[in-house]
């Protein structure tokens, strides 16, 4: 982590020292929860922002281009193991309060609501970093209440406010299991531009590492 000044070092430093992963028994716990909290549970929406859109890996019957009101993506969760290690920790992405975030709600089957939000929950909420809540999003047939997984900034897995130059050395400098962090980067702000999904930040942010990378 030497490449890291020392404000963003210290942030690591933190997140990984209380790093735990959620049991089977807690993840489940949350996942029941959560569908409690819904009158009916059928034709239920998941709302994607990040990787979801290029990599669901969930099925899904219907999609549609959504915009969420209040919320804005940014790279504030620190990742040591998918995209980044212990040792150089990366970034991926959550939702902040404030502005508004496009991206794509998905209609999942009513016939396999348990198992399709298992392997969502295994996905998006192997720990504590998410706080998952109904929201409505905006879509072209109209508002539709959506799943959606909200950064959770009371953890140390929230990176707090990362300047600019911090967040692409920490984006340059990161690999995990899934591979480099600059290759989620830029490879969901492609896929986000090829869905008619509109970041105009992250595209700035995505041309600036390709051309530190060049």
């Amino acid at each position: 982590m030497s490449k890291l000044n020392i404000p963003a070092l210290s942030k690591a430093q933190e997140h990984l020292r209380t790093f735990r992963l959620w049991t089977e028994e807690e993840r489940e716990e949350t996942m029941f929860k959560t569908l409690n909290e819904l009158e009916e549970q059928k034709n239920i929406w998941i709302f994607g922002y990040g990787s979801l859109v290029w990599r669901p890996e969930f099925a899904f019957e219907e999609s549609r281009h959504a915009t969420l009101t209040g919320y804005s993506r940014a790279l504030c969760l620190w990742s040591c193991v998918n995209r980044g290690t212990p040792e150089q920790p990366g970034l991926v992405f959550g939702l902040k309060q404030g502005g508004t975030c496009e991206g794509r709600v998905y209609r999942i089957p009513n016939e396999d609501i348990i198992g399709q939000f298992r392997k969502l929950w295994r996905r998006e909420m192997p720990s504590e970093s998410y706080t998952p809540m109904w929201l409505p999003c905006e879509t072209p047939e109209g508002i539709i209440k959506a799943l959606v997984f909200v950064m959770d900034t009371r953890t140390n897995a929230y990176t707090g406010e990362l300047s600019e130059e911090e967040t692409i050395e920490i984006v340059l400098n990161a690999a995990g299991t899934y591979g480099p962090c600059h290759e989620y980067v830029t490879q969901t702000s492609d896929a986000l531009a090829r869905a008619g999904i509109k970041d105009d930040y992250l595209v700035y942010l995505s041309n600036l590492i390709k051309q530190r990378l060049a």
